[in-house]
């Protein structure tokens, strides 16, 4: 469908990922009624924001420096960007993946 959309002239599927690590909260949230699943914590929200600043700068994935730290592949230096919610600019790169 997708190949078929785009030989059509449709504008290709956009997609921004992010990546991170560090501790979250998990599980069901709610009466016992209307259960939820989700996950919370700063490691969540932080993700969250790289997910817009991969959208804003036009990568499909980006990665914290943690998640950097942790994985073998290669990882382009975006510098380091403000964050919502964080006291000082937190480095970001692009990964491949």
């Amino acid at each position: 469908a997708i190949r078929l959309g785009l030989a059509a002239g449709a504008e290709p599927l956009a997609v921004a990922t992010a990546l991170h690590l560090g501790p979250v909260l998990y599980g069901n949230i709610g009466s016992p009624d209307r259960l939820d699943f989700t996950v919370l914590g700063p490691a969540v929200n932080l993700t969250s924001r790289l997910e817009g600043l991969a959208k804003q700068l036009g990568r499909p994935t980006v990665c914290s420096d943690a998640f950097r730290q942790a994985w073998n592949g290669a990882a382009e230096p975006l510098g380091a960007h403000p964050i919502r919610g964080l006291a000082e600019p937190q480095p970001v790169f692009a990964i491949a993946v």
